[in-house]
């Protein structure tokens, strides 16, 4: 063989072995394409929540308590120092029962000197009536003027009204000692004693405050940003704490037309049915709803995400597995929740965590529990997806 022979040789040996590379490098580029196209998409386990019935307005819930609706206010009608106080608070009262007493002795002195003036006044009524008559029978004989007649007449008119004067001041002065005994005037309980024995007080001052039997309400504050869902006639549930399988239908039966100047909350009173179980004083809670709202769903915070600038959640579809977005309506916020009034129904599946990472389409995994509203149900009762 010659050396172009040779040469050849070598030149076909490179080739070939250069070939065999480049099958096998594509060779192995076709496995690493085929592993590629062959390799699932990851099933990602989500936390969900399942959507329940939806909320009928913001719940409005207030304590206050029970008191009567007439609750007197009861004080003498004289001033003076209290000498005896015939109650305390919780006594049951009825009309003519003395509560209190003050110190009369003054107002008796007054008794006696307008019955003095009353015996006066009647001794004058007498001698008036007797110089009248002597002057009458003067004048008929011409001895007396007529003037001197006429100022007998007015002095004995003059008597007999001192005498009416006399008989009312009296009759004053009687009451005015009838007015130093406190009495009460309806059917009722003791809820309050501002005096006591030894204190002076002026007329109207507040001693013992009555509730009058009969019908019973709540009241309670509302502060301003919620007055405006408390109108009178609107019903309400009515609670209470020492009581809790007893619950009432109430109605809003006023509303105050004034903040308190102190709390600068509204008051807000709420008139119950008759039931013996309701005592004065005892605590109640009034559950109202806010009024002319429209119903909403409340998810997660969590679960609020944003497609195209708007407001989305990632629904989980049962029957396949896998997530799809959804454009919603959020209506307000509260403390941990989103209230969302369209696109969401009861019974859907929401995924309340992780939505950054989920995508149309994509496989989840729900957890052996779904979250709801109504406690926790199997993940196998309510959607079919494959772990």
């Amino acid at each position: 063989m010659g050396a172009m022979s040779v040469i050849q040789i070598r030149r076909s040996c490179v080739f070939a072995k250069g070939l065999l590379v480049a099958v096998a490098l594509s060779a192995l580029t076709a496995c690493s394409e085929e592993k590629k196209v062959e390799a699932p998409d990851p099933v990602r386990p989500v936390k969900v929540v399942e959507i329940g019935g939806p909320e009928i307005g913001r719940s409005l819930v207030y304590s206050g308590s029970v008191r009567a609706r007439t609750e007197m206010n009861l004080g003498f009608r004289v001033a003076g120092k209290i000498t005896e106080r015939l109650v305390d608070v919780g006594d049951r009262v009825e009309p003519g029962t003395i509560l209190a007493r003050l110190d009369a002795v003054d107002y008796q002195l007054s008794v006696r000197r307008a019955d003095a003036d009353l015996t006066s006044a009647h001794k004058q009524v007498e001698i008036t009536g007797l110089a009248r008559k002597r002057a009458e029978t003067l004048a008929e004989k011409s001895v007396t003027s007529q003037s001197q007649l006429e100022q007998a007449q007015l002095a004995a008119d003059q008597a007999q009204s001192q005498l009416q004067s006399a008989e009312s001041a009296l009759e004053e002065a009687q009451n005015q000692v009838a007015y130093t005994e406190l009495k009460a005037t309806q059917n009722g309980i003791v809820t309050t004693v501002s005096a006591d024995v030894g204190q002076v007080v002026s007329a109207g001052t507040t001693v013992v405050a009555v509730a009058v039997d009969g019908e019973k309400e709540v009241q309670i504050a509302v502060p301003e940003t919620d007055i405006v869902h408390f109108k009178p006639g609107k019903a309400v549930k009515a609670s209470f704490w020492s009581a809790r399988d007893l619950v009432l239908e109430g109605k809003v039966r006023e509303v105050a037309g004034s903040a308190d100047a102190q709390s600068r909350t509204f008051a807000v009173r709420v008139s119950l049915p008759a039931d013996d179980r309701v005592l004065i004083g005892m605590t109640a809670t009034i559950d109202a709803v806010e009024d002319n709202v429209v119903p909403t769903f409340g998810v997660p915070l969590s679960a609020l995400a944003q497609k195209d600038g708007k407001p989305v959640v990632w629904i989980v579809e049962r029957d396949k597995g896998e997530v799809s977005s959804r454009a919603v309506k959020v209506a307000g916020y509260g403390d941990s929740v989103a209230r969302i009034s369209e696109g969401l129904a009861k019974g859907d599946l929401v995924v309340s965590a992780g939505t950054q990472f989920m995508r149309d389409g994509l496989k989840v995994k729900l957890p052996e529990t779904v979250a709801s509203r109504f406690g926790s149900v199997s993940s196998q009762s309510t959607a079919s997806i494959q772990p």
